[in-house]
C-alpha cells in the first residue's frame, strides 16, 4: 500500500503543473495540514462517496460539466487542486484557515467547482457544476472553508463544510443516485442550511508541505 501511494504521488506531481517541485507530505499521516497547491479527494462523511467530475454535461439546468459523488476510491476523476481565489495574496504552500476562500480545480478537465441558482437534476436544490478553465474563473468558483470543532487550520482529519460565496449554499450530497448517464453516482448539490450531509473530509491525495513563514 505504501509503495502504491508513493507511486501515485510521483505520478500526480509529474502530471500536474510544473510548479509542483516540493516533496509531498504523506496523505496517510493523520492530521497533516492542507495547503494551497495540494491535490486531494473530498469524501462525503456519511456516505463515503468522493466528490467527482467528468466531461459529461448536465442535460438540464446550466448544461455545464456535471459533478457527482463517486463510490469507488480508485478513481482518477475525483482529484481536485486546492487553489486560492483570484487577486489573493495566498500562495502555494500556505495553510488554509477557517473562513479562507478557496477554489477547487478539477485535475483532469481543469475546470472549477462552481455553483449558481440553477436547479439540481434530482432534488431541485442548487446545481453544482464544473466551469471555466485555467484562464477563466469567476466568483461562482469561490468557496469558504468552515472547519467543524475547535480547529482553526484545515487538516486532513477535520470535518469541514464548504459554503459557496455567491449563493450561500453548502456543498451537499445524499443517497439520491442517478440512473442513466452517471448510474450509481450520487447527486451533489448546494443547500442553504447546515445539515449533517454538508460535511466532508479530505481523503486521498498529495499534500504539499506548509512552507509559509511562522
Amino acid at each position: 500500500m505504501a509503495v502504491s501511494f508513493f507511486a501515485l504521488s510521483i505520478f500526480l506531481l509529474f502530471t500536474l503543473d510544473s510548479d509542483y517541485g516540493s516533496t509531498p507530505a504523506s496523505a496517510a499521516s493523520e492530521g497533516v495540514q492542507i495547503s494551497y497547491g495540494s491535490v486531494i479527494k473530498l469524501m462525503h462523511e456519511r456516505t463515503k462517496f468522493r466528490l467527482h467530475s467528468h466531461d459529461v454535461p448536465y442535460g438540464s439546468g446550466s448544461g455545464q460539466q456535471s459533478v457527482t459523488g463517486f463510490p469507488n476510491v480508485d478513481d482518477a476523476n475525483s482529484y481536485w487542486i486546492v487553489r486560492p481565489i483570484q487577486d489573493s495574496s495566498a500562495k502555494q504552500g500556505d495553510s488554509i484557515k477557517t473562513g479562507s476562500l478557496i477554489r477547487l480545480q478539477h485535475m483532469k478537465t481543469r475546470k472549477w467547482l462552481h455553483s449558481h441558482l440553477h436547479a439540481s437534476p434530482i432534488s431541485g436544490n442548487m446545481e453544482v457544476s464544473c466551469f471555466g478553465s485555467d484562464s477563466e474563473s469567476d466568483t461562482g468558483d469561490h468557496w469558504s472553508v468552515e472547519i467543524e470543532g475547535s480547529g482553526k487550520t484545515w487538516r486532513q482529519d477535520q470535518r469541514v463544510r464548504l459554503r459557496h460565496v455567491d449563493t450561500g449554499g453548502y456543498l451537499h450530497s445524499h443517497d439520491k443516485k442517478y440512473q442513466r448517464i452517471a448510474g450509481g453516482q450520487q447527486e451533489v448539490c448546494g443547500v442553504g442550511q447546515k445539515k449533517p450531509d454538508n460535511v466532508w473530509l479530505a481523503a486521498e491525495g498529495v499534500y504539499l508541505p506548509v512552507t509559509e513563514s511562522k
